[in-house]
């Protein structure tokens, strides 16, 4: 079995961009391209002249500090991901100078058969402090700068509970998104071990299997897809899979993840998920029933406000939220785990 068609290309957005349209964007919770967006970066610039241009430029803004990269053996094909089995990832991790892996990044570009090498997340402020005030989003002033350098690699769909604006620096990256009511049909694998922090497809998408996944189908039929080159930039609402694929040898990328509008010291939803499942998987269905209907209306309030017919001083922990709400009902957790 073979897929049929490609994606259909995301919406694309030419500047200049004011905080209006940015505005207007997040507000309609698609992705979409930002054509041009950092197409005035000097690290852009940079990467227009060649590797060994934006290898220097790099090099030149002095690293503060050690990296952490990953490596994969070439026969895994620039797929970060598990070996076959499950039992480990497929990649090694180390540590060096920036410096010193901008080195062998130019050394495998000259290989036939390069193994898979990336430097991912890295905080560029503590890094590369000169590099952040050289090269800034205005659109998002107050948010830190990630940055990501590799070779051809491919990163397996996968989800952040964060909205995202990822810049592209130097060489091609293809962007292959899914959207949040996907997850079923993207199969994803374990959450004890992860290439990514949460949870990843296991399907590979340069050669997916239908008879183990068949449901990816389905899948690929609601993708969208984008190719971005220097300067262009993505917008990834909350909550959506992507699966991203470095198309040369030389690939640089900066990226702002951020959540807006949290109540200060909220619980945290990935753990909370967490223990959903602890709590709730494996009752029986009709207990389960039960539970979901009062989680919508406890928590995702399809009935509107839970307290509303109560007095404010009975609200409790059904009031609105605060630090203070926040603090006693960990303490009713707490007391409740023993």
């Amino acid at each position: 079995m073979s897929l049929s068609g490609s994606p259909a290309p995301l919406p694309e957005h030419a500047g200049p961009f004011g905080a209006e349209d940015f505005a207007a964007i997040r507000q309609a919770a698609r992705p979409c391209v930002l054509r041009g967006i950092v197409a005035d970066w000097p690290a852009v610039a940079a990467a227009r002249r060649g590797d060994e241009s934006i290898r220097n430029y790099l090099a030149a803004k002095g690293s503060a500090r050690p990296v952490s990269a990953i490596a994969a053996p070439p026969e895994e094909g620039g797929r970060f991901f598990y070996t076959p089995d499950l039992s480990r990832l497929n990649f090694v991790r180390g540590q060096g100078r920036l410096e010193a892996f901008l080195d062998d990044l130019l050394r495998a570009r000259d290989l036939a058969d390069p193994p898979a090498m990336a430097v991912q997340s890295e905080d560029i402020a503590s890094l590369l402090p000169q590099f952040v005030r050289d090269n800034a989003l205005a659109l998002l002033p107050g948010v830190a700068p990630r940055i990501w350098i590799g070779n051809r690699i491919r990163v397996a769909p996968h989800y952040d509970a964060k909205e995202n604006v990822a810049c592209c620096v130097s060489g091609r990256r293809r962007f292959t998104l899914f959207p949040p009511d996907q997850i079923a049909n993207l199969y994803p694998g374990p959450f004890e071990l992860t290439p990514a922090g949460t949870p990843v497809s296991m399907v590979d998408l340069a050669s997916p299997d239908l008879e183990a996944h068949p449901r990816f189908a389905e899948a690929w039929a609601a993708a969208q897809q984008a190719m971005l080159k220097p300067g262009d930039a993505i917008y990834i609402p909350y909550g959506w899979w992507h699966g991203v694929e470095s198309l040369d040898p030389v690939s640089i990328l900066v990226n702002y993840w951020w959540t807006e509008g949290l109540p200060a010291e909220i619980g945290g939803a990935y753990d909370a998920l967490l223990h959903a499942m602890l709590a709730y998987r494996h009752l029986p269905e009709e207990q389960r029933d039960v539970w979901r209907t009062l989680l919508d209306y406890y928590v995702f309030e399809r009935s509107g406000v839970p307290a509303a017919h109560l007095p404010a001083s009975a609200a409790g922990i059904l009031g609105p939220p605060s630090p203070p709400l926040f603090a006693r009902m960990r303490e009713i957790i707490r007391q409740a785990l023993g």
